[in-house]
């Protein structure tokens, strides 16, 4: 429970955190924000770290001159690029042999989405960017799906200059407003509200189908 805590006090006071680091640590704070977006899009085991509302705050501090923006924006871009075709290269050699060895996944499941990608692949790397967690296994799904690497890097550029683009570039300059600076908070929380929205839309969706399904049977 005190980790649980601990987390969810780290997401919600992100701002503060970066403060401290960012007074703590000077300059090396561009290197540990890298490696930030670098493992919450390239290692399927840290879905959990902050990326949304971590862009969006550092674009805020940025706004009153403790980083340089457009240094932020060109190596967090290449972070989430990184992260995301290291991400694939893993789903590509370890990813399938890992779920069929382990039982996790049905074969089938395996073949369906090697399907999926070769026919949808490109958009939903670039949409799969907005949806936390959903951001993590995207990279890592497509390279167990063999989705050709020179397709998916394209797409991967796009959408990662994109995320990184419009978070990072939101906070800078509606960072400079001063009802933001004294709502960040109210603002983190809003921020992480829109981008489940996809998922709860989603599972809404999935349960009509299986009701349709059921009545239908």
């Amino acid at each position: 429970m005190e980790l649980i805590s601990r987390f969810t006090d780290l997401i919600l006071h992100v701002d503060k955190y970066l403060d401290i680091l960012i007074q703590n640590y000077g300059t090396a704070i561009y290197v540990i924000l890298f490696l930030v977006i670098f493992l919450e899009t390239g290692l399927v085991i840290t879905p959990f770290l902050p990326g949304d509302s971590l862009l969006f705050i550092a674009g805020t501090f940025a706004s009153q001159g403790d980083m340089n923006v457009l240094l932020l924006f060109g190596l967090l871009s290449v972070a989430a690029i990184i992260g995301d075709s290291f991400n694939y290269w893993m789903g590509s050699y370890l990813g399938e042999k890992i779920f069929l060895r382990g039982r996790f996944v049905k074969k089938e499941y395996i073949d369906k989405t090697k399907d999926f990608y070769q026919k949808h692949g490109g958009k939903t790397i670039i949409l799969a960017r907005f949806v936390p967690i959903i951001r993590t296994f995207a990279p890592f799904v497509a390279g167990i799906g063999r989705m050709k690497y020179s397709r998916f890097l394209g797409f991967n550029i796009i959408g990662g200059i994109a995320w990184v683009g419009i978070f990072l570039f939101g906070g800078y300059y509606f960072g400079r407003i001063k009802f933001v600076q004294d709502n960040l908070t109210e603002f983190i929380l809003l921020i992480i509200f829109i981008s489940i929205i996809p998922i709860i839309i989603e599972v809404i969706r999935n349960k009509i189908k299986k009701r349709k399904t059921i009545n239908t049977i």
